[in-house]
């Protein structure tokens, strides 16, 4: 799945979101700690905030876009990718497209776009979601591929 970075943001590596990798070695992690300690004072005294992933919506939203929103807002970016989705289920076909916009922060909005949709040898169905936030004028995209299996009720984000 390829990441497609319009603006400021490339979402594909979780070092270019807000969001810290887990991945990073014991040394790192301790410096890390510590100028991340005063980052995160600094940046939250200019207003600027870190946000983690809710799990509840890990099977709809990517990290790159989870992690630029506030639990709420990524609340509202899973219900417009369902909303897309279940829009392009009836009509057949891509293109429905839901857009939102923050009701905790101001120049926060974002939108889910189908982009196509196939349907698989085994009977699953799969369709491309173009996920954008754009957060205080920094725009980042993701395109990623939500599938749903026979008998399965809705669709998930696909690794």
């Amino acid at each position: 799945m390829n990441d497609v970075a319009r603006g400021a943001r490339d979402s594909g590596d979780s070092s270019d979101t807000k969001c810290k990798s887990d991945k990073s070695k014991k040394g790192k992690a301790m410096l890390g700690s510590v100028l991340g300690g005063i980052a995160g004072r600094t940046a939250s005294r200019a207003g600027v905030s870190s946000f983690v992933p809710v799990s509840q919506f890990s099977d709809t939203l990517s990290e790159a876009i989870a992690c630029r929103l506030d639990p709420q807002e990524q609340e509202q970016a899973a219900t417009a990718t369902t909303q897309a989705v279940e829009e392009a289920e009836r009509s057949g076909g891509a293109g429905s497209a839901i857009s939102w916009e923050s009701g905790t922060r101001a120049n926060v909005s974002g939108s889910s776009t189908v982009d196509s949709s196939t349907k698989l040898a085994d009977g699953s169905k799969c369709m491309m979601v173009t996920d954008v936030v754009i957060v205080e004028g920094e725009e980042t995209r993701v395109q990623k591929r939500m599938c749903r299996g026979p008998g399965q009720p809705r669709y998930v984000l696909q690794a």
